[in-house]
């Protein structure tokens, strides 16, 4: 656990001495120290381009006027311990060209534990081609040399991205190694890298971690809910928690999410287990992770973009048959007693973090609820939509003198057309409850907060709540005729790298860096750029007949990438292409989508990861 600048400053000016003794600082006076942070990690960027005339690394003095020995004493005088990087090849991976330690590995080793360095993160650019295997084993022996030579223990964090399948090989070479490419700080990203690292649950163990690279928590790309589901899915994989944000200029929310002990503690479990997945049919996922006190950490996640049930039970997580069971909530920092059933409906893009455990102590705990709503939470400014809400008693104990409310932003209208309270839910029984929800004339499109809560007494009379946070989206209509997709404000976006492009190609990870829509020669002016895993949303409401496209892979990375384009509507798949590649000639892509309220045209990453997946959808036209 502990903090890399990287993802919030890469090579830029700001990272520099007085970031990282900043962010030794913080540690301290936030808590993070005390919640089990402890490594400060410098990146690529710290070191002149050149060594010196001894062949030694240099570090730069505008960066770091101290050097790196007085900023590793600052560190550990604050109880922490530093990190710092290099490359396994002639050079690191920043195009300036700093020196990597490829035939530098005894000397480079040495002055790392000479500066009292605790960690390298050990990176794959600039390797000549020499065999992934010899150059990570040679830096450990360099690494064990030196340990033995100062008496200063480094860990060593092997970054080949995957590509050789470390984890079949690097157990007695690293600690930890990097199972798959880089994040970036948005939705897409941090799926696809979680679908790469969950497969590998076997490979991992006490001393030996599979990484999917640094948490992008604060960073700005995602939201609230997107976050705390990376810190949820990273915890439950027993992955490293290295904070990748400024923590000098992080939120409060921020913090919370970070300093979560309850979610720390499941990633730090001494059993050293990584989740398995239990199931993921339709993007609910249920992964399990078992504890050494011979709980179950429980992640109810919520791939899709609308809120979904997730459900499992006590003894499909593993646990032995028992009575009843203490489910405690790792975000809410509540405790239950359930039947067995766990459950809950988790908002799009969420996860429900539990613990679960078959401890004897569950009756001194309020019985749990399941809170769920159907209907549509999109809806017109002026037009009333329609909910149903039920809770539903999980707890071996009834819930008593149930009632349940809807709140919405103020001057919207929610009414109730069924009762809103019951006197008691025993198990599987449900109080089910009609709303009508108006948001008035004039509101801008967009989403607001909407919340479910449910309020309930123990049978011993102790008071208890449950809170499903939903999001309400106010639309606008689409416009009569064809109009290019490009134009049109979408409900939603998520892209696999960068932000999803109006007109031009994906590019790289900044807005408006992409070039001309090209695919195998053919350019479109009109469309979106995308990059694999991505989905884009448009609110139809029932009025439009068609989409159509010519899709393929963006000419712009040349001979690589892979991709499959679909179109749904209303979850319902009614076009797509199947595998294309560079080689292929741009589709044609027409879907039916008469009476759909929402659009949603995705680009998947065709079977072989996310690398070089820049997808196309030219001249893309929506019918109404």
């Amino acid at each position: 656990m502990g903090f890399n600048n990287w993802n919030s400053t890469h090579c830029r000016a700001e990272f520099d001495e007085a970031m990282v003794k900043g962010i030794a600082d913080i540690f301290v006076d936030k808590g993070l120290k005390d919640a089990g942070y402890e490594y400060v990690n410098l990146d690529d960027c710290w070191a002149l381009p050149t060594r010196d005339a001894d062949g030694e690394l240099v570090p730069d003095p505008a960066r770091f006027p101290g050097g790196i020995k007085a900023v590793a004493d600052y560190v550990h005088a604050k109880g922490l311990k530093l990190g710092i990087y290099t490359s396994a090849g002639t050079k690191t991976c920043n195009d300036a060209g700093f020196p990597g330690a490829l035939g530098h590995e005894y000397s480079d080793a040495r002055q790392f534990a000479d500066w009292g360095v605790d960690y390298l993160k050990y990176d794959n650019c600039n390797n000549q081609g020499v065999d992934a295997k010899q150059r990570y084993t040679t830096m450990r022996d360099a690494l064990t040399a030196a340990s033995e030579a100062t008496g200063r223990p480094i860990v060593y964090s092997i970054c080949e991205w995957g590509e050789n399948k470390p984890w079949e090989w690097a157990a007695d070479v690293g600690q930890l190694w990097r199972t798959t490419g880089d994040i970036s700080d948005n939705w897409g990203s941090m799926l696809s890298i979680m679908k790469q690292n969950l497969p590998l649950a076997q490979y991992a163990g006490p001393g030996r971690w599979n990484d999917p690279d640094m948490l992008e928590v604060g960073n700005g790309g995602m939201t609230d809910t997107e976050y705390r589901t990376h810190f949820s899915m990273w915890s439950v994989m027993a992955a490293p928690l290295l904070i990748g944000s400024d923590l000098r200029s992080a939120s409060e929310e921020t913090f919370d999410i970070i300093g979560n002990k309850e979610v720390i503690a499941v990633d730090q479990d001494p059993l050293g287990k990584q989740g398995a997945v239990l199931s993921s049919e339709g993007g609910r996922w249920v992964v399990a992770k078992e504890m050494k006190d011979g709980s179950r950490a429980v992640a109810l996640f919520n791939e899709t973009g609308s809120p979904q049930r997730v459900a499992t039970s006590a003894q499909a997580v593993g646990l032995p048959e028992a009575d009843a069971y203490t489910l405690r909530d790792l975000w809410q920092h509540r405790s239950y007693n359930t039947a067995g059933t766990i459950a809950a409906t988790v908002p799009a893009h969420g996860t429900v973090l539990v613990r679960v455990s078959a401890d004897g102590r569950w009756a001194v705990h309020p019985p749990a609820v399941e809170l769920g709503v159907t209907g549509d939470t999109l809806t017109e400014a002026g037009r009333a939509t329609s909910l149903t809400t039920s809770v539903t008693g999980l707890g071996r104990t009834a819930a008593r003198r149930v009632s349940v409310s809807v709140n919405a932003p103020e001057g919207w209208r929610v009414r109730a057309t069924s009762p809103t309270t019951t006197g008691s839910l025993p198990t599987g029984k449900a109080l089910r409850t009609g709303w009508t929800v108006t948001a008035p004339a004039g509101t801008p499109p967009g989403s607001y907060d909407v919340t479910l809560k449910a309020g309930y007494r123990s049978p011993g009379g102790v008071r208890a709540e449950s809170v499903l946070p939903l999001t309400a989206t106010v639309a606008v209509a689409p416009p009569s005729g064809t109009s290019d997709l490009g134009a049109l404000p979408w409900l939603s976006a998520t892209n696999g790298w960068g932000p999803v492009e109006r007109d031009t190609s994906n590019g790289e990870s900044a807005a408006g860096d992409g070039g001309p829509l090209t695919v195998n020669g053919a350019v479109y002016a009109t469309g979106l750029g995308v990059h694999a895993e991505s989905a884009v949303e448009y609110y139809a409401g029932g009025a439009c007949e068609s989409v159509s496209a010519q899709v393929g892979v963006d000419d712009e990375e040349g001979a690589d990438g892979s991709v499959a384009f679909e179109i749904w509507a209303d979850g319902t798949k009614v076009a797509s292409t199947g595998v294309l590649t560079n080689a292929d000639a741009a589709r044609a892509l027409v879907a039916d989508v008469s009476g759909a309220g929402v659009v949603r045209l995705v680009v998947t990453d065709g079977g072989d990861g996310i690398t070089s997946d820049h997808g196309d959808w030219g001249a893309a036209r929506l019918t109404c």
